[in-house]
């Protein structure tokens, strides 16, 4: 056991506690596999990293740093707000980027990640699978939700790392109202995205200050969860969106609504086709922890 610099940060939000919150370890050196699920399982959050030096191989193609994140039951090869929060940690704790981007590396490889002012954004990695879902995972799915079929008006594969099935509804008020039965659902990593405001072919107008309404469910301990805000599932929807013409090339989600959090999820599709997932983080814990 050691004493380790630890934070945990709130990511997609400027003010505390009304993002998704993530714990993380500064220094995971020496640390078994076994020993992070633990550390992660005792939380009781969605996510804990733990930083480490880039490999040989990471640092040789540019990474900074190198991250394994964990949510409670398995390792992820990839997520968005442990993403943002632990580069804002590194970054906070004193971490200089070797270049024009801080070059993550994690599961999926190497992850870019670019700063704008208090936010930083996240280039999202390749889908692992796209393109529609079969017609009887919607129909499911609408079944799940407590929705007409006719109601989802799209609907993708959203698979990054995370297997998420994406559904769009008519209108972000419809979202909200969503009461997901965890029976019907169970096994099923869903993200459902609303538009807000009037919807043409290159997204949603007047809309103020978002354009869309996002929630993310999956199985949890105790039937279906929900989270706050996810990073993963909005790189993968923006792909999906943008690509369709279903979202304009630069829009800002809410996500958390439901939760009473204020997330919100900067997407911006740039000149190389690249898609960029930003938002702010606050550090809400700083210290040490025994490990």
């Amino acid at each position: 056991m050691q004493q380790r610099p630890f934070k945990q940060v709130d990511v997609f939000t400027t003010t505390p506690y009304r993002g998704n919150p993530l714990a993380v370890v500064l220094d995971g050196s020496g640390l078994s596999t076994e020993a992070m699920q633990h550390f992660t399982n005792w939380t009781n959050l969605s996510e804990c990293t733990f930083l480490l030096p880039p490999t040989p191989e990471g640092a040789a193609a540019g990474a900074d740093y190198r991250v394994r994140i964990f949510c409670p039951g398995r390792e992820l090869p990839f997520a968005g707000h442990p993403t943002l929060g632990s580069c804002h940690a590194w970054l906070e704790a004193g971490g200089v980027p070797r270049g024009e981007y801080v070059v993550q590396e994690c599961g999926v490889g190497l992850v870019r990640i670019q700063r704008d002012g208090e936010r930083l954004a996240f280039a999202a990695p390749p889908l692992i699978k796209s393109g529609p879902l079969d017609e009887a995972d919607v129909q499911l799915i609408a079944r799940g939700l407590g929705v007409a079929r006719a109601d989802i008006t799209a609907h993708a594969w959203c698979d990054n790392g995370p297997n998420w099935r994406g559904v769009m509804l008519r209108s972000a008020e419809q979202v909200l109202a969503l009461r997901p039965d965890a029976t019907v659902l169970a096994g099923l990593d869903i993200g459902v995205v609303g538009p807000r405001g009037k919807v043409g072919v290159v997204g949603p107008q007047d809309a103020g200050d978002t354009q869309f309404e996002v929630r993310a469910f999956f199985p949890g301990n105790n039937g279906m969860a929900e989270d706050p805000v996810t990073g993963s599932l909005n790189a993968a929807l923006a792909q999906w969106l943008i690509g369709a013409g279903l979202a304009p090339e630069r829009y800002v989600a809410a996500q958390g609504t439901a939760l009473a959090r204020e997330g919100r999820v900067h997407i911006e599709r740039a000149t190389d086709d690249t898609i960029w997932v930003g938002g702010a983080s606050v550090t809400c814990i700083d210290g040490t922890v025994q490990l």
